[in-house]
């Protein structure tokens, strides 16, 4: 029995799928069944889900709700979050907040509301292990065949073209082994839930950005009691730029300024505009952090304790507790402390395709290629219709994880796909 052949299949489900897919809708909405782009993403998790782990209360977007999954490709679209506001009863409410940064529990809400409208059909609890080229000569014109684990076992997917967006990968310290007490800031409702009282009233954050910085505003307000401990390399945090010059950095435009500048320049400006998404915190809360740490000091309890120049040697997980071994690097001392919990707010790797491609030939050193339609190269030349998502911020810059830049991210790639069925149509015609 013939299989059937997808123009796309997605690899991943989170917001830069996600956003494409809601181009691919846009592009089906007034067209015939036989000329609708035909899709399928496969996604690991049992449900769409957007960082659940850090949704803290009080936690703010730090960029526009204009940057959502559709407004910069395509303004009057259904899927904005203006639209998602409507839907709502709430955008007279949020016009009154007066803001551009919605909480991120809601930009959440708005991106599980797109995610139920989408109408291309996402596979959840799906593994991929596998993308093969199969040629250009294939039954149906498929290019890849596309293996995943689902609930019933092994599944295959053919694709004229593959999409793959697999998402950020949890980084943390080379002496750190997760665990209940040990974890990731990605996970931290999960595990503060999961270990319940605490004993030792004492909490251990590692990391000097956004992340760490709201972890510590979370546990010092969610446990009164508590000592809450804020280790990092540097000598404290620092501010995020987020000047409109400096912003610039995340404008649709500058992913061809990144791409076609040469590589010096290139590496040159993604070093000098780094303090605009890493190690760095919104200046507002730097200063809430630093006046509750003054007051403390003024009229204790001392409960907030920042730990400048600091390194972890050894930490050591127990059903109790964390044993941390604390190197002051400025002083010289060491001392060794127990915690309830230890959340390294280490920031992530962005996970890449090759360890999912069958017989390319793709070097295990080394970062992959990529052109400027994103896909993916191969000793200087494109695997024609293989499009990846995320880790091209060697070449395409610093928007290639962030959310800023997956509205027009999402149309070229739709584009793209046209294209590539338009080149196919046009070689069944002259009979190749």
């Amino acid at each position: 029995m013939p299989h059937e052949v997808f123009d796309v299949v997605g690899v991943g489900m989170g917001p830069s799928n996600l956003a494409f897919a809601t181009a691919v809708d846009e592009h089906n909405e007034s067209l015939a069944a036989g000329d609708r782009i035909s899709a399928v993403f496969l996604e690991q998790k049992p449900a769409f889900a957007w960082h659940p782990g850090m949704l803290l209360s009080g936690s703010t977007m730090q960029i526009s709700y204009l940057k959502d999954l559709a407004t910069l490709r395509n303004p009057r679209s259904r899927f904005t979050f203006v639209n998602y506001l409507q839907q709502a009863g709430r955008l007279i409410d949020f016009i009154n907040h007066q803001t551009f940064f919605p909480s991120r529990i809601e930009f959440s809400d708005y991106l599980n509301w797109v995610a139920a409208s989408i109408e291309s059909a996402v596979q959840y609890q799906r593994t991929v292990t596998e993308i093969e080229p199969l040629g250009e000569s294939s039954a149906g014109g498929a290019r890849y065949r596309v293996t995943a684990t689902g609930p019933d076992g092994a599944e295959e997917y053919f694709a004229r073209t593959v999409i793959a967006a697999t998402g950020l990968t949890e980084k943390l310290p080379s002496w750190a082994t997760a665990g209940r007490r040990l974890f990731h800031n990605h996970r931290l409702l999960e595990h503060l839930e999961g270990i319940g009282k605490v004993s030792e009233n004492r909490f251990l954050v590692l990391g000097s950005g956004q992340s760490a910085a709201e972890v510590v505003q979370h546990l010092h307000r969610s446990y009164p009691q508590a000592v809450v401990e804020s280790a990092f390399n540097s000598f404290g945090f620092s501010p995020a730029d987020d000047s409109p010059f400096a912003n610039r950095v995340f404008d649709p435009s500058a992913v061809d300024d990144f791409y076609f500048a040469p590589d010096g320049v290139r590496s040159e400006l993604i070093a000098r505009h780094r303090s605009t998404n890493y190690s760095c915190v919104d200046l507002e809360l730097i200063n809430e952090l630093y006046a509750i740490e003054y007051q403390e000091k003024v009229q204790g309890p001392r409960r907030l304790v920042f730990r400048p120049g600091t390194e972890v040697l050894e930490a050591v997980e127990s059903d109790a507790a964390v044993s941390v071994t604390l190197h002051d690097r400025i002083k010289g001392q060491a001392e060794n402390l127990r915690y309830d919990a230890v959340v390294c707010a280490t920031g992530f790797t962005s996970d890449g395709v090759s360890g999912l491609l069958r017989g390319v030939g793709i070097p295990a050193a080394g970062a992959p290629g990529f052109a400027r339609d994103y896909q993916l190269l191969l000793d200087g030349e494109p695997m024609t219709g293989l499009f990846v998502q995320g880790p091209t911020e060697a070449t395409h810059g610093l928007t290639s994880t962030l959310l800023s830049n997956v509205a027009v991210r999402g149309g070229e790639l739709l584009n793209s796909v046209l294209a590539l069925r338009e080149r196919r149509g046009a070689l069944v015609d002259q009979g190749a």
